[in-house]
């Protein structure tokens, strides 16, 4: 035993030695440390590739014909934002770069490191520049984190060339970052790993004996493996974590291998988590996407997008506002029952909380997808307020304004109007509009829905304005 602690020590000496031959200050002891902590890393840290070619997906910008590949090819960075959910690869990516770069590469992450931080990481790209004429790339993880005044620091910093920076977040950086960063930076959006790329990372890990669980002789059923391909929603760092729990906790069959069945797979993955931070831009992209699809009259799609928000938690009295707006701005009064509708379920979901208010939610949302649509109304007070910013104040006609003092009838007040109960059809044809805007329509009456019936009865009664030259014609 002391025999082979001597040769391995021999061995990370004369490693050590090489990294000083190669002009890299390396204390031993510290290198040490370092191969000890891979050793004992998380296997998603483990794995994580080491050069463009082991990077799997994303072949939208890391194509041998993309932008970003070339540039990592030929040491040409310019300041980048990586964007995207966790696990898809923006730290990859970022240590990719790191691998391959002759640039001096530093780290920081925002969520522990504060403005002494960036100055030492300034104050040693200055240095780089000055005394080797190398430049320097700074990688700080979750920069979303950093504040204004944070991110302001860096920017002539980042202007100057003194650094090139590598910021990687889950938040939409357009949210998040200062528009001064992001004007002289490249985005590039990642994407959730498709289901052949979960499947290709499994098996590496498998199958990888220095850097993954080659060693434990493990295998996974093909139908484990595609429950752990889908259900880790596109994030490769949970598919790996729920393989290496399962080699780890899984006994050995009588043949010396442990397998991975469908029911150990789900065991590591009990329950799917979902990427829905209800301060970030999945926030508003579920929603966003939960009244296009009541918009668009596709129920399927409403009732999904609105149990992926009660999952994730979101606040049941925001999704009742956003049907009822729904319901007028949509629907509008090709259904007027659907605002009343919405109505009540916001009113019951108050009273009722959950569980039970997810079923309220589901009528009303469904109410609102399957009932026929207009945005009638809200075209007509955009377009009313429109006219009113633009267009001077005219004075509202003296026989529609109030009559009810003593005095009105001298000024003119109330003199010539005609009360619409006294004629046939409790209709009679007057001004209303102002003088100056008497000849605007704003509201314009669909064919969908009771908006139909509108219209059919305000041309009996001769009331409808909205002909148009083939209806008149008719």
């Amino acid at each position: 035993m002391r025999g082979e602690t001597k040769n391995l020590l021999a061995s990370q000496m004369a490693k050590s030695s090489l990294l000083h031959s190669e002009g890299k200050n390396v204390n031993l002891l510290d290198y040490m440390e370092e191969q000890n902590k891979e050793k004992e890393s998380p296997l998603a840290s483990r794995l994580r590739p080491m050069t463009l070619d082991e990077v799997v997906g994303q072949e939208h910008i890391i194509g041998k014909d993309k932008l970003l590949y070339r540039a990592i090819q030929a040491d040409k960075l310019s300041s980048i934002l990586f964007y995207g959910p966790p696990g898809t690869g923006k730290t990859t990516l970022a240590k990719v770069i790191a691998n391959t770069t002759s640039a001096d590469f530093l780290q920081i992450n925002a969520t522990s490191s504060g403005k002494k931080d960036m100055e030492e990481v300034v104050a040693k790209a200055r240095e780089n520049m000055g005394a080797f004429a190398r430049k320097t790339i700074l990688f700080i993880d979750e920069i979303h984190r950093f504040n204004k005044s944070q991110q302001d620091y860096l920017l002539p910093f980042v202007e100057d060339g003194t650094v090139v920076l590598i910021g990687a977040t889950t938040e939409n950086p357009y949210f998040e970052v200062n528009g001064a960063l992001l004007s002289r930076s490249v985005i590039f959006e990642l994407k959730p790993l498709r289901h052949s790329d979960i499947r290709t990372l499994i098996l590496r890990a498998l199958s990888d004996e220095d850097r993954g669980m080659g060693s434990y002789r493990a295998k996974v059923d093909e139908d484990a493996l595609d429950f752990l391909a889908d259900v880790s929603g596109g994030d490769a760092r949970t598919a790996l974590n729920a393989i290496e729990l399962g080699v780890l906790t899984t006994k050995r069959s009588q043949d010396d291998w442990i397998h991975i069945t469908l029911e150990v797979a789900q065991e590591c993955i009990q329950k799917r988590t979902l990427r829905y931070d209800k301060n970030g831009d999945n926030h508003y992209d579920t929603i966003s996407a939960f009244i296009k699809s009541m918009r668009g009259s596709d129920p399927d799609a409403a009732i999904y997008y609105l149990a992926k928000m009660l999952y994730a938690g979101e606040d049941i009295t925001f999704i009742a506002r956003r049907i009822m707006i729904c319901a007028a701005e949509d629907v509008s009064n090709a259904d007027p029952q659907a605002l009343v509708v919405a109505v009540s379920a916001a009113q019951a979901v108050e009273r009722l909380g959950m569980p039970e208010a997810r079923i309220v939610l589901a009528q009303a949302a469904s109410y609102v997808a399957c009932a026929p649509k207009s945005n009638s109304a809200c075209v007509a007070i955009d377009e009313a307020l429109e006219y009113v910013r633009t267009h001077p104040q005219d004075r509202i006609p003296s026989h529609l304004m109030d009559a009810h003092y003593k005095g009105a009838a001298k000024l003119g007040h109330g003199i010539g109007y005609q009360y619409a109960h006294d004629y046939e059809n409790h209709y009679v044809e007057q001004q209303y509009l102002p003088d100056l805007v008497k000849d605007e329509r704003f509201y314009r009456l669909s064919d969908m829905g009771y908006e139909k019936t509108l219209k059919e009865y305000l041309k009996k009664i001769g009331a409808y304005k909205r002909e148009s030259e083939d209806e008149k014609n008719e």
